[in-house]
């Protein structure tokens, strides 16, 4: 069998040979496809050719079929500038050919892509209807390239759901998903997969996503491998961990921003994916990359979001922030601060600079970046140097605005300034107040459990810490001790000590364990109330 097979590759090598000199491009490349189909039949079949067999499959048989020359109605769609001289091109003096009806849709997707409320007498134009129905009859012969680009622009122009001529594209593409190099299914991915959810194209995306991920070995560089994960790592679980694996192998190449792209995408996801973040850390730390102001704040938001702790990392961040504060406006400044507020950590000379930045803009901040500060500056315990300043314009912009923000953010911010000590009593009025935080009491959701939780806290505050408080304070009822719930965790260390306590009293029944106080917090989680025996 091998010898036929060499004998017959040298017959058509031969062949091929003689007959190249005389024939015109067009011809040669179908010789060479036809020569490939020769080989592959031979080998199954065993049989040999006639000396004139290969010329007659290469004038019968029509195994490819060449891309057109470049003709005038190819510049002019090129050079349209509006969707009224594509149509023109419809039923005029010009022929087209089975691509040319696509290039002049794709065309009239890019002109109408920022005029939505022409897309609609578009689609009800006879000669927009002529170009969907030519391109459905003839979408077998649509070249690969411009095959992905008319489904994007077919959902660019806003095509129902139940189109025909949408249906047949979109089930063309299925069948040529095998065949499709992987830089267009990287295409469909970025430009379509939002639109194929929108469009309820669910067996197209999920064919999409398997061969994405079944031939993810194919990417070979960052820029491939993040904008899958931006745009379809979401959608399946498995593709974005072979993403994550292709990403480690590729780390070395990732510039700044491309670095800034894959950290944003884990933090949208949740995805804390310690081997990624440790390799991103280490390039970030060992590499002089450039890094502009917003990439500093997407970066620092994706290790607070993520809750990752890298030293080195924050120290750079930092020290990039602080040079960068006079061109910071109060929004950044206030999300940048959070950022950190979430990592839980806490540079002094930069957030001395952040609450210098807010006195020295006091006229300009608006209330909500005030209160994202606050609340950060309560998650870190932090006091800048002039706090009588700082809290004064807090006191100052809450005074009238308190009441009017949402029940829950109220909370937090008399909450906040609780943890700093620096709460007044009109404000531990405004949230004891029997008509606000009645709402609370009888919450059932997890949200309302924890807003109560802090209202025990402030109701402790305004006891123990605040001897001339007159009232109002929470009922006896919402200070009664209440089971915790059954499902949350304790940690190995509560565990370890609980035990070792039941074991030192002898009896449980000499000991209480989790006793709810009348002050929100609980005791005998990590320790026993005593009793007397």
């Amino acid at each position: 069998m091998a010898a036929r097979l060499v004998k017959q590759c040298t017959y058509l090598l031969r062949e091929a040979t003689r007959l190249s000199p005389a024939m015109a491009p067009v011809s040669r490349l179908r010789l060479a496809r036809t020569a490939h189909k020769t080989l592959t039949f031979s080998a199954i079949s065993h049989s040999s050719h006639s000396p004139g067999s290969l010329t007659e499959l290469v004038e019968k048989d029509q195994v490819f079929t060449p891309y057109p020359e470049r003709q005038e109605i190819d510049r002019l769609i090129e050079k349209a500038t509006s969707p009224q001289e594509l149509l023109e091109l419809v039923g005029g003096d010009q022929s087209l050919h089975h691509n040319h009806a696509a290039l002049i849709l794709i065309r009239l997707s890019h002109l109408l892509s920022e005029k939505p409320e022409d897309k609609a007498l578009l689609i009800q134009d006879i000669r927009f209807q002529q170009l969907l129905h030519l391109v459905s009859s003839q979408i077998a012969t649509v070249w690969h390239g411009t095959l992905v680009k008319l489904l994007r622009s077919l959902y660019i122009l806003a095509l129902p759901g139940t189109s025909k001529e949408l249906q047949s594209v979109e089930q063309e593409v299925r069948w040529r998903l095998r065949r499709l190099k992987y830089k267009h299914l990287v295409f469909l991915a970025e430009s379509c997969a939002a639109s194929m959810q929108e469009q309820h194209s669910k067996e197209l995306l999920a064919e999409l996503l398997v061969h994405l991920e079944r031939r993810w070995t194919e990417i070979e560089d960052g820029r491939t491998v993040v904008a899958i994960m931006m745009k379809a790592g979401h959608l399946s679980e498995s593709l974005m961990n072979r993403l994550e694996d292709k990403c480690l192998e590729l780390v070395e190449q990732f510039g700044p921003d491309e670095l800034r792209k894959v950290l944003m995408t884990l933090a949208a996801q949740s995805r804390r994916s310690v081997p990624l973040l440790r390799a991103i850390s280490y390039h970030l730390v060992q590499k002089p990359l450039p890094l502009t102001k917003g990439m500093l704040l997407d970066l620092a938001y994706a290790y607070g979001k993520l809750s990752f702790h890298q030293t080195q990392v924050s120290q750079r961040l930092a020290a990039d922030l602080l040079s960068l504060m006079p061109n910071l406006t109060s929004g950044e400044v206030a999300r940048c601060t959070k950022s950190f507020a979430f990592l839980k950590w806490l540079n002094l000379p930069l957030f001395e600079a952040f609450a210098q930045h807010i006195l020295d803009r006091a006229q300009n901040v608006t209330l909500p970046h005030l209160c994202s500060m606050l609340l950060a500056f309560a998650r870190l315990n932090f006091h800048p140097e002039k706090e009588d300043q700082f809290f004064n314009l807090v006191h100052e912009r809450l005074e009238s605005a308190l009441a009017s923000l949402e029940p829950t953010l109220q909370v937090d911010l008399v909450w906040a300034l609780c943890v700093l000590r620096q709460v007044q009593e009109v404000e531990l009025q405004a949230v004891l107040n029997p008509g606000f935080h009645t709402r609370f009491l009888e919450g059932k959701c997890l949200k309302d459990q924890s807003t109560l939780q802090k209202l025990l806290h402030i109701n402790a505050t305004a006891l123990l810490e605040h001897p001339d408080y007159k009232g109002p304070l929470l009922p006896a009822s919402a200070l009664a001790s209440k089971p915790s719930a059954p499902d949350k965790k304790m940690t190995p260390l509560q565990k370890e000590l609980q035990e070792t306590l039941k074991v030192l009293l002898g009896s449980s029944e000499r000991g209480c364990l989790e006793v709810a106080t009348r002050y929100g917090w609980v005791l005998g989680k990590g320790s026993l109330s005593w009793q007397r025996a």
